[in-house]
């Protein structure tokens, strides 16, 4: 009797049937009519979970060449990105850098070129990771997300999505279209800082920033961490705490809260402890960072 390996790194080690639609409405329709699909574009999370038999898809939809689904642009006062735009094109969109300058921050930081031109930020989401890099800073704007399927398009805010490690709301018959950002507001300073194995590994620890300073106090603080819990979260009770303080108050207290807000684990990656230990130093880093950045609005990111 022929023996097949139950995990194996080198090939997927069971068979899928495999679709690529001409267009968004076609995908919908294969969604809803074949049991067991799942949406791929560039393939580099859910492969490499088909490679280990972590899921078992019947079908593959390909959406990564749709054009319905590839588009960035800036709509009133908010950017629309299309879930099949890669992470490289992010960075090199002049609309994501000037318009969305954490967003930029943190997918310019993610893994390797070559990744980077396969890998989509749809991808990044509905992976729905804990340490998903862009979902920090897509907390910290507000950003909702476009779920669109043969019933229509129904609209929810990103804090809503994650439900859990690789849980989200998404229905199997729906696809990510977009992710509507808010821009980056006025007088705002930024910062995104995480800590990883390599500098091409997924975060141990992310932290995401933004905050406004007036009169020489902290306003309207934002921060969201990523890898410390079981959905990214944001950070409502460290936002509570350092309102109005100062920042040499809340490089002081903020890192006390910021504990409260997370619910790190041990892994393979790191332990519980210094992800406890670390967020609460890039927490400093961050609104530090922040902080100046808002007292310097004619500041860009150089290279």
């Amino acid at each position: 009797m022929l023996s097949v390996n139950r995990i194996n790194t080198y090939r997927i080690p069971f068979t899928f049937e495999y679709y690529r639609p001409r267009t968004l409405r076609e995908a919908l329709e294969i969604l809803r009519s074949v049991e067991g699909a799942k949406v791929v574009a560039g393939g580099t999370d859910l492969v490499v979970d088909m490679k280990f038999r972590r899921v078992e898809p019947k079908a593959l939809v390909d959406v990564s060449k749709l054009e319905e689904l590839r588009y960035v642009r800036l709509v009133e006062d908010y950017v629309e990105i299309g879930s099949a735009v890669t992470l490289q094109e992010l960075v090199e969109s002049e609309v994501v850098r000037a318009r969305l300058p954490l967003l930029w921050e943190a997918v310019n930081s993610m893994a390797s070129w070559q990744v980077r031109n396969i890998a989509t930020i749809g991808g990044n989401i509905c992976n729905a990771s804990p340490a998903a890099d862009t979902a920090p800073p897509l907390l910290a704007y507000g950003a909702k997300l476009l779920l669109t399927s043969l019933d229509g398009v129904r609209e929810v805010g990103i804090g809503e999505f994650f439900v859990g490690p690789k849980r989200s709301i998404i229905r199997p018959d729906e696809v990510l279209q977009a992710i509507r950002v808010p821009v980056h507001p006025a007088g705002y300073g930024w910062s995104f800082r995480k800590v990883s194995r390599t500098s091409f590994d997924i975060a141990k620890i992310s932290v995401a920033v933004l905050l406004k300073v007036d009169g020489g106090r902290i306003r309207d603080p934002r921060i969201a961490l990523g890898a410390v819990a079981p959905t990214p979260v944001r950070a409502r009770s460290t936002e509570r705490a350092i309102e109005s303080l100062s920042l040499e108050e809340a490089l002081e207290v903020g890192p006390r809260f910021v504990e409260g807000d997370i619910a790190p684990i041990d892994d393979v990656r790191s332990t519980a402890w210094y992800r406890r230990e670390v967020a609460k130093v890039l927490l400093r880093d961050s609104l530090r960072t922040a902080y100046e950045r808002s007292l310097n609005p004619g500041w860009v990111h150089e290279g």
